[in-house]
């Protein structure tokens, strides 16, 4: 008897579940009622400008929202926006070796956020977002040295990002 009742019971659970999670998405981000996200250029206002970075950035911030909500990426107009700029690029020694040479360099990237929430617009905010990559001082950031760099900076600038805006933290 109690075997009879357990495939019902397996999907009364996973209903309730899934109703409960309601407007959560399974990466822990709160969109609300908004259907669209409009993310803008990046532009970098940084003292030492690398020409990709400005593209790079603002593709992989799309990219993140893209995959981790089931919001549409939008142009104008969208129901989240954000908007901002690139502040800091730079590229300072970390560690010295005996005959005080660098041997280690730390490339470190911020960039201001400013993001609106048309649904609910006391989400709103302003603010800095920063992380840096280290690497050996004899290693040239051009190239797949540099795309890592990117990619592990941009991974969790856009994930600081994306819990600042929808994820409430």
């Amino acid at each position: 008897m109690p075997t009879k009742n357990l495939p019902k019971l397996i999907i009364f659970t996973s209903l309730f579940t899934l109703i409960s999670c309601g407007i959560y998405s399974f990466t822990g981000g709160d969109t609300g009622n908004a259907k669209t996200i409009q993310v803008d250029f990046f532009n970098n206002n940084a003292d030492l400008v690398e020409p990709s970075l400005s593209q790079s950035f603002t593709l992989a911030l799309q990219d993140f929202f893209i995959t981790q909500t089931n919001l549409d990426l939008i142009k104008s107009n969208g129901d989240l926006q954000f908007e901002g700029e690139i502040t800091r690029y730079t590229i300072t020694p970390m560690t010295a070796t005996a005959d005080q040479t660098a041997a280690q360099n730390r490339l470190t990237l911020q960039v201001n956020v400013r993001f609106y929430n048309r649904t609910d617009e006391k989400k709103n905010f302003e603010k800095k977002f920063s992380h840096f990559y280290d690497y050996d001082a004899n290693t040239i950031l051009q190239g797949s040295s540099l795309d890592t760099a990117f990619e592990e900076i941009f991974e969790r600038i856009t994930q600081n990002i994306f819990n600042a805006s929808v994820a409430n933290w």
